[in-house]
């Protein structure tokens, strides 16, 4: 029994080692090979975040109030839900974790921009990915679902080369990210069900 758990404590252990390896070096050749035109690029997508997530639900909600359009103005609040959600767990997640910014723990990664508090999971990709999925899911067109989608890959990308971020803060924040959106998107299809009115049975 003791020589099992010695062999389960060793794989836990070198799974961790391989993948924390795997998440450095992924980050290193992505943050070490820079150009002007990626350190000009990735400030810009970083930096579109939050006007991105702020715009998307005012602008619905402004069009919804203006032409008296209730399914806008839900789509706002949706958007809104799903932004919040987001902003809950990665913000939670962060103070359980206290993960530190790679550019700490890192002398060799270069830093490109100001890093905030913790590290995991990524915000700003927390935060596209749910904006991303929220207009894919209310706009299901490939013409929305594809830029939608590739911006908020470039987002990921452009943390991990300004060297704010590991390759699995990224991909942790988008899987909160979508999954908040989706999850945002079945409360509201659930109080969007009206109940089934009971016939009137014609009196005798």
């Amino acid at each position: 029994m003791k020589k099992y758990l010695l062999y389960v404590l060793f794989f836990f252990l070198s799974t961790g080692c391989v993948g924390q390896n795997f998440d450095i070096d992924l980050l290193k050749s992505i943050n070490q090979n820079e150009t002007a035109f990626k350190t000009d690029y990735s400030n810009v997508v970083s930096k579109s975040v939050t006007p991105v997530t702020i715009a998307a639900p005012v602008s619905l909600f402004v069009a919804g109030w203006a032409t008296s359009n209730k399914k806008l103005q839900l789509d706002a609040a949706y958007f809104a839900g799903g932004y919040i959600l987001s902003a809950i767990i990665t913000h939670g997640t962060k103070r359980i974790v206290q993960r530190d910014r790679p550019f700490v723990t890192y002398s060799f990664i270069e830093k490109r921009d100001a890093g905030g508090s913790y590290s995991f999971p990524s915000g700003h990709t927390s935060s596209a990915f749910q904006s991303a999925t929220a207009l894919s899911i209310l706009y299901p067109k490939w013409y929305v679902i594809v830029p939608s989608y590739l911006w908020a890959t470039s987002v990921g990308w452009a943390r991990m080369y300004q060297g704010v971020h590991y390759p699995s803060d990224v991909f942790i924040g988008a899987v909160v990210g979508a999954g908040s959106a989706w999850v945002a998107y079945k409360v509201r299809k659930r109080i969007d069900k009206k109940p089934t009115e009971k016939k009137e049975q014609p009196s005798l």
